[in-house]
């Protein structure tokens, strides 16, 4: 149940805060003087989407709140408390409309999303208004309707689980056969692959190793000739630098004898002649490893030229080329596997699909039996709106698959959707003589007004929604009619809190709360006030709904007549 509405700086308004009650809450007022920017700001906080457009002029944001009282077993608490958020306090809803910043939504004083904000108000309160009523006219409405009288919402859940199930099998199909019809290239083309890079017999860091030993044969002799060079210069030769290292080790030791200052000196050049002479060592071994073979040298270079190549038609690396190689692997498999996986998603889909076929031919066989007990009921109803001889018939008719429907959509001889099988229309004739048309094509606004309110009442005891708003109820209707459109919002408020803008005195005596908005202007700006209207101000209130600005004794008295009926 809506318990309070603060709007601040939307549209018109600047400040506005409005408490509400159980049972007919009445909003009455001038023509513009802005009711419907009440509505609009309802739909804000139920998730509509919302537009800089709204912000009040002058302004850089818009603020709009609601108090829901939340029934502790129902959706809008489960949804709370999975988002661990308490329910017990009541639903704050909060809703914060930028020019510049994106726009925020607030649950609870949580920061939320609007899909978020879409479930929690999923089924707290039902605005029929201008849009409820074209709604009414489309099918798929229609269809939510029979289902939410007949009582049939959990079967049409299993119905929109089970297609929704049998969805990505489908598409699984329709890939497996896709790859069976490429199978035959693919087999070629994976298999080349495969065997290719397994005939290379690839080691970890071979293109490494190998790039090294190129280099090293291809330059086998100019290395020879440097190291070689280099122990005749340091060892080998008459007057090397060994020679010479060995003279001045011997000076100085005879030095050292002199003075024994030099021995430690004497002493570290005679470990620096035992390193040079391992030096010399260690290049001679180096000598005995290099070999000038252009017979290694070619083999040496046709694989690296194969590894290269690999490389470069998958992946650029040879850790690349191996990753590659196990994908191939693995879709090669998948390929080999092909036909089996087709028959195990047969045979599943056809399991699927008889589920699917079974729960929609059970939803539609109830549908046909709720079709002409709701039509008789709401036939009674218009009988009450003073639509007597009004006939309204519910037709089901089958969904024609076409020939893009996959063959497991189609059941019991008809394409399933998520809602089923069926098709639904509402049918009706006004007049005595008129043959029965569907009702978007022939219904007028205040026919529609009382259609849709007649549903509301049929609906009253079954549907889940807490509140609900009436915008136009009253369209194109007056008199006697409109006090029979009263009577049937009194009873609605017995089972729901009820809002009703109108402006028909008929209506508006029934309210148990009455409420009137008027806009003026004061400083240069528009200004919208609401007021809860005391019994006197009521009596005043609904006598200007008769009579208009003027007060006349007969109209207070009349008014006040309608208020003690």
């Amino acid at each position: 149940m809506l318990q309070e509405l603060s709007i601040r700086n939307f549209a018109i308004i600047d400040d506005l805060t409005i408490r509400f009650a159980d049972g007919l809450t009445i909003l009455s007022g001038e023509t513009g003087a802005g009711k419907t920017i009440l509505i609009n700001a309802v739909n804000l906080l139920l998730g509509s989407r919302a537009s800089a457009a709204l912000i009040r002029t002058g302004s850089e944001t818009a603020e709009l709140e609601a108090l829901f009282r939340v029934p502790a077993d129902g959706e809008a608490a489960g949804c709370m408390t999975e988002h661990g958020i308490d329910p017990a306090e009541g639903l704050v809803v909060r809703r914060m409309i930028s020019r510049t910043d994106a726009n925020r939504i607030y649950i609870n004083g949580r920061l939320c999303t609007q899909q978020m904000l879409n479930r929690v108000t999923a089924n707290l309160a039902s605005i029929s208004g201008q849009h409820a009523h074209q709604s009414l006219l489309q099918e798929d409405q229609q269809l939510l309707i029979l289902d939410q009288f007949a009582g049939l919402m959990p079967l049409r859940q299993q119905v929109f689980d089970a297609y929704h199930r049998i969805l990505p099998v489908i598409r699984q199909l329709d890939r497996l056969k896709l790859l069976q019809q490429r199978q035959a290239q693919q087999l070629e083309l994976l298999s080349f692959q495969r065997q290719e890079i397994a005939a290379a017999d690839i080691a970890a860091g071979e293109d490494e190793q190998l790039e090294s030993e190129r280099i090293r044969l291809k330059n086998a002799e100019f290395l020879y000739q440097t190291v070689f060079s280099g122990i005749e210069s340091l060892y080998g030769s008459e007057g090397s630098v060994s020679e010479k290292l060995v003279e001045v080790k011997k000076a100085l030791e005879k030095a050292a004898a002199i003075d024994g200052e030099l021995k430690p000196k004497a002493e570290r050049l005679d470990a620096m002649v035992f390193q040079f002479e391992d030096v010399v060592a260690e290049f001679r071994r180096y000598l005995r490893t290099l070999t000038v073979d252009e017979e290694r040298l070619g083999q040496v270079e046709e694989r690296l030229d194969t590894l290269n190549r690999l490389k470069r038609k998958y992946g650029g690396s040879l850790s690349a080329v191996e990753t590659f190689y196990e994908e191939v692997s693995t879709a090669l498999s998948a390929v080999e596997n092909v036909e089996q996986d087709i028959s195990e998603t047969e045979a599943e889909l056809a399991k699927q699909q008889s589920r699917l076929g079974e729960l929609s031919g059970r939803l539609s066989r109830q549908r046909s039996k709720a079709a002409a007990a709701l039509s008789e009921e709401i036939v009674s109803e218009l009988a009450d709106l003073r639509m007597g001889q009004t006939r309204f018939e519910i037709r089901l008719s089958t969904q024609a698959a076409d020939e893009k429907t996959s063959g497991y959509l189609v059941c019991n001889g008809g394409q399933v959707t998520d809602s089923g099988t069926d098709r639904v229309t509402f049918l009706i004739a006004p007049n005595v003589g008129e043959e029965l048309k569907p009702l978007a094509a022939i219904a007028s606004g205040g026919e529609l007004s009382r259609v849709v309110l007649a549903i509301k009442a049929i609906l009253a005891e079954t549907d889940s929604v807490e509140t609900v708003v009436f915008d136009e109820v009253d369209a194109g209707i007056g008199g006697g009619v409109a006090e029979i459109v009263g009577q049937k919002l009194d009873s609605l408020a017995k089972h729901h809190q009820v809002i009703c803008i109108t402006h028909l005195p008929q209506i508006a005596k029934f309210g148990s709360h009455h409420f009137t908005i008027a806009k003026s202007i004061a400083g240069g700006r528009t200004r919208v006030t609401i007021t809860l209207l005391d019994e006197p101000r009521r009596v005043e209130e609904i006598a200007r709904m008769l009579g208009g600005v003027e007060l006349t004794r007969a109209t207070l008295a009349h008014a006040r007549e309608l208020v003690k009926r």
